[in-house]
């Protein structure tokens, strides 16, 4: 069997699934801060909980967990070519984005939250510039 390429389709499975969960996210918090009845909130609540614990985590976990099998079955040498560092840097910049997400679902869940509707629709763009960004760095290795 040819691992590399089983671990390159889980590892592109898993980052599809997490980047759907890293879009999506934001959309709920705008949508939440707009709520105006506490049932709305209450089923914000359950979806953003539901979304983060059992399809963001396992997602991110399993991105990963592909990723450092397919740079193994490349070698660890891949990480002198400029292409996989800043994927390196880009990826760990989404996983601080990540659990950003985990500390505004934490306000969500106590009624703290401070920022604004357009706050996280402005703050949702930044996984799409991101993704983007990766996208053309994996494809074209520059460098």
């Amino acid at each position: 069997m040819n691992f590399y390429l089983l671990f390159k389709s889980l590892h592109l499975i898993s980052v599809i699934s997490w980047m759907a969960g890293l879009l999506y996210l934001p959309r709920i918090f705008v949508y939440h801060c707009e709520a105006n009845h506490e049932s709305q909130k209450n089923i914000f609540k359950t979806m953003e909980r539901k979304l983060y614990n059992y399809i963001m985590m396992p997602a991110m976990v399993s991105s990963w967990l592909f990723g450092i099998l397919l740079t193994y079955n490349l070698g660890i040498s891949v990480f002198l070519e400029i292409w996989m560092q800043i994927k390196f840097v880009l990826v760990i910049l989404l996983t601080y984005y990540h659990f950003s997400l985990s500390r505004y679902l934490k306000d969500f869940a106590t009624d703290e939250n401070k920022k604004t509707s357009k706050f996280f629709r402005i703050y949702n763009e930044i996984p799409a510039i991101i993704l983007i960004i990766v996208i053309f760095v994996v494809v074209f290795k520059p460098l």
